[in-house]
């Protein structure tokens, strides 16, 4: 009987490829999807500065300059889901601020009984003062943008609920000074 050769190689190769090729695929295609998440996110910056910039004049249309935000990302994120939202506040230390109150209990929390006022105008007590939209002259406008997307190449065995990928920018601007400012409101109310 006639022993094996041991130190024959043919094959070796095939074997090698076999699994290194699998994780080197998977390598790649982690690659990319994090590339095109990094350009997603690069492409949304560069826009909501334009678009926040754009915002600031008297004129501006913000819903045609939101459609031009969302039509420079979607080349790179086709089926892209877009959130976008406005909040106006009087000056820079307002933002994120609450409306103003009595805190008979001292609990920080504006509860049943205890009055506030009523700055924003909607007849309700808000935790962040901000209001809705592009505000008016002088005001300070914290555009914030949010893009959800199904990437090109998925890493396998890497999904997170649905799939899908969010990346969120947000810009700061204040509006020019086309007219004078529109103050709070002094009106008071009662919490519930």
């Amino acid at each position: 009987m006639k022993r094996p050769d041991l130190s024959c190689k043919k094959g070796a190769a095939a074997v090698e490829l076999a699994f290194v090729a699998p994780v080197f695929l998977v390598l790649i295609l982690g690659l990319m999807d994090i590339a095109q998440m990094l350009y997603v996110r690069a492409m949304l910056h560069g826009a909501i500065e334009e678009t926040g910039r754009a915002s600031t004049t008297e004129d501006a249309d913000t819903d045609s300059l939101d459609s031009a935000l969302q039509a420079s990302v979607k080349p790179v994120a086709p089926d892209a889901t877009f959130t976008l939202n406005r909040e106006s506040y009087y000056d820079f230390t307002d933002v994120g601020r609450a409306e103003k109150f009595t805190d008979a209990n001292s609990n920080g929390t504006c509860d049943k009984g205890e009055t506030y006022i009523d700055e924003n105008g909607n007849s309700q007590w808000d935790a962040d003062i901000g209001v809705s939209g592009n505000g008016g002259a002088d005001d300070i406008v914290v555009y914030t943008a949010s893009v959800s997307y199904t990437p090109f190449f998925q890493f396998p065995f890497y999904t997170i609920g649905d799939g899908r990928f969010t990346v969120s920018a947000k810009t700061v601007r204040k509006n020019q000074p086309f007219t004078s400012q529109t103050s709070y409101s002094t009106t008071t109310g009662t919490c519930s």
